[in-house]
This record gives structure tokens, C-alpha cells and sequence, in this order.
């Protein structure tokens, strides 16, 4: 990530008042961008876009992906150089229970925002960021590669898939590279692992929940211990995902495509996990196992990131066991009441060190 880029650069992001969306803002802020958040209300309380203060700084829309017009007449009046889409359902489980909240979301709020460029025919940059569980899970032990078939057993993993389907699509269909000097809009999707960190307050998250549990001095709940996740700080994918614009910037024609953006080597199970961050946290933490009914999740999921290491020179910079350092270091911050926009600026800087 080159901050000489992203100074002045004009940017729309959907979904900067989730947890992913917060963090990029505050980074994207600090390379001196001109920033245009578009995204419903935070959807947790307490969030990272209020503790934070992740507003300062930016403009912040309060908006639907699933609007058009709205979502058209924002595009119109900031004309935004470079559009990361991030707005998103994105909870597993949740889908089971709304599965119409999650199809409308991912899937509509993608089209949307491809059609509302298309129909404003103004030239930039797009990256659409769907999910590492868009591809179709055949619970095997290897990565998936970019030229895998997407797919998904439940609602919201089918849904990222059908988003990555729809990028396709609409690339080809309307922005196909070897037409690029005519349309000038380059277009790009970025599927991440899970993605982890501090200020991520989301139902039904492992890392969230944990930490819920250690503060109310209860033992975590734990679904499944044996299911295993390409686990990655925060952090990493959205350098990723920045790498992938100022390439897509300078080359688009090579770069418009899909990108897996995961960890080295560290797909852990949930226990390992728990049992890490309860020695982090100390003061008898403890976990015990979830006896009651839980829909379908895919046990084993891990991200084959070679053509993006390959390509994109892009590599993780954090192993496993330093990013669950630097979690609980966030959150004890928090409880210490310390200026969280200060301090995750800081993890900001500590990151780009490296």
C-alpha cells in the first residue's frame, strides 16, 4: 500500500460503518484520501465507527446498497475515482434466520452498485469484496484457487458466490478489458479469510464472542471446535485490497480480476483459538461446548493465495499468534477507556512498519 497514491484520491466506500469498512476509513484517512462513506447505521452497539470516532475526517452517508437511486445520485454528485464495495450481510448464521435480508443485500446491493456505474458511464476504479466462502466447499484440505467454482451450502455463502458470478458478468458483459481506453472503468473482486481484530463487536463471531465472554467474566460458548479458518488480522486483506487498486490503476487490463487475499499457514481450529486468547486473557478464562442446536457450517475452509503472491507481490505480514497479541492489547485499551481512534490509528502505523 503506497500512501503517495491515496493522497487526494477521491474514494466511495460502502458498508464504512462496519467493522472492515471503519478500519479501511482510518487508514485511507491517514494517507490523506477524500473519503465518501455510504452505509446503513452501524450495526452493532458498542461499534468501532463510534469508538473510533471513524466520522471525523470523512463525509458519512446514511444509505442503502439496496436504493439505487440514492445510490446513484451519491456516485453523481461525488464522482468518486476509486468505489471499494463492502456493504454486506455478513454473518453465517444470520443468513439462516433472514435469508431474504441476505440475498437483497449481497446480491441486489452488487448489482446496484455495477449498474449504477454503468448507467453514470463514469470512469474508475471498482473492487467489489465478496468472501472467501464463495467458493462451492467440497470440505477438502487444500486452498481454493481463484478459477474455483463458487457455490455454497447456506444462504449468505451462496450469496457471495452469486456476487462473484454477477462481477463476472458485468465485466464482461460491459467493461471487458480489451475495451478499457473506451469505458475507462477497470473492475476487480477480493475474497479475504476470516477476518479479525480489534472493535469487532458482531453476534455470532468467534473472536467477538470470546472477548464478550472474558468481559462479562463467563465461559465461551463454542459451537464448533474442531472447524478450522484461514484466521487474518484485519489489516492484512484491506492492505491487500489496496495494493490491488493502485495496480488495477496503472494496469487494469492485468488486474481486473478475482483475488484471494488469506494467511500464510495459519488455518487453525476454533479450540486452538480459544485456548490461545484465554492464556492471553488470563483471570481463569474459560470456554465450554455449545449443547444446543446449530444450523450447518463448513468445517474446514482455507484460501490458495498464489497468484496473488505471485502477481500482486503482496504477502501477510502477521502470524496467528501476534495478531491474538494485538486483539486482546486492543480491547484491554478499550476497557481502559484509553482514545480508541488514537490507539487504532497507532496499530495503523505499527502495521505499516512492518
Amino acid at each position: 500500500m503506497n500512501k503517495k497514491f491515496w493522497k487526494d484520491k477521491k474514494v466511495l466506500i460502502t458498508g464504512h460503518t462496519g467493522f472492515k469498512g471503519s478500519w479501511l476509513s482510518l487508514w485511507l484517512q491517514s494517507a490523506g484520501a477524500s473519503i465518501v462513506g455510504y452505509s446503513l447505521p452501524p450495526p452493532t452497539d458498542p461499534n468501532l465507527f463510534e469508538v473510533a470516532n471513524v466520522e471525523d475526517g470523512m463525509c458519512s452517508i446514511n444509505g442503502d446498497v439496496r436504493d439505487i437511486m440514492q445510490l446513484k445520485a451519491t456516485i453523481t454528485k461525488y464522482q468518486p475515482e476509486i468505489i471499494i464495495h463492502m456493504a454486506a450481510q455478513a454473518l453465517v448464521r444470520f443468513s439462516y434466520i433472514d435469508p431474504i435480508e441476505t440475498y437483497t443485500t449481497n446480491i441486489l446491493g452488487t448489482v446496484n452498485v455495477l449498474e449504477a456505474v454503468r448507467q453514470i458511464k463514469a470512469p474508475c476504479i471498482v473492487l467489489i469484496v465478496t468472501s472467501d466462502k464463495c467458493y462451492q466447499n467440497n470440505e477438502w484440505f487444500w486452498g481454493y484457487r481463484e478459477n474455483e467454482p463458487m457455490g455454497g451450502n447456506d444462504p449468505y455463502s451462496s450469496s457471495k458466490g452469486c456476487a462473484e458470478i454477477i462481477v463476472s458478468a458485468y465485466r464482461h458483459s460491459y467493461f471487458p478489458v480489451e475495451n478499457y481506453d473506451r469505458h475507462n472503468v477497470a473492475i476487480a473482486s477480493a475474497r479475504a479469510g476470516n477476518v479479525v481484530g480489534g472493535g469487532d463487536w458482531s453476534n455470532d463471531r468467534l473472536i467477538p464472542d470470546i472477548i464478550k465472554a472474558f468481559m462479562e467474566n463467563r465461559p465461551v460458548i463454542v459451537r464448533n471446535p474442531k472447524a478450522t479458518r484461514p484466521w487474518q488480522h484485519v489489516l492484512e486483506p484491506l492492505n491487500g485490497y489496496l495494493c490491488l487498486i493502485e495496480n488495477l490503476w496503472s494496469n487494469a487490463k492485468e488486474f481486473s480480476a478475482g483475488w484471494n487475499f488469506g494467511p500464510n499457514d495459519d488455518v487453525q481450529e476454533v479450540s486452538w483459538i480459544v485456548e490461545r486468547m484465554m492464556k492471553l486473557w488470563g483471570k481463569n478464562a474459560q470456554w465450554e461446548l455449545d449443547s444446543g442446536q446449530n444450523p450447518h457450517e463448513n468445517k474446514y475452509l482455507k484460501l490458495d493465495c498464489s497468484k496473488t503472491k505471485n502477481i500482486l507481490k503482496w504477502s501477510p505480514k502477521l502470524n496467528l499468534k501476534v495478531t491474538l497479541d494485538w486483539i486482546i492489547e486492543w480491547y484491554r485499551g478499550y476497557q481502559q477507556n484509553k482514545d480508541m481512534r488514537c490507539y487504532t490509528e497507532s496499530e495503523i502505523n505499527r502495521y505499516e512498519k512492518l
